[in-house]
């Protein structure tokens, strides 16, 4: 199984801000996460890329 992890883009540096990830749900400006342990994570911000052979989904914040 290959979850792919989610990173903050600040500054042109990715944060990584959660491992994991199974779901994403947008809600407007909110993206909501949740990894394959439970753990939930809301942030306001655009999903800019997800690479799948990366397994990276990158965020920028509003």
């Amino acid at each position: 199984m290959c979850e792919a992890h989610a990173y903050l883009l600040k500054d042109n540096i990715e944060e990584k801000i959660l491992e994991s990830v199974d779901l994403v749900e947008m809600d407007g400006e909110n993206i909501r996460m949740i990894n394959i342990f439970g753990e939930q994570k809301i942030i306001r911000g655009n999903l800019t890329r997800y690479d799948n052979r990366e397994g990276k989904i990158i965020i920028e914040p509003i």
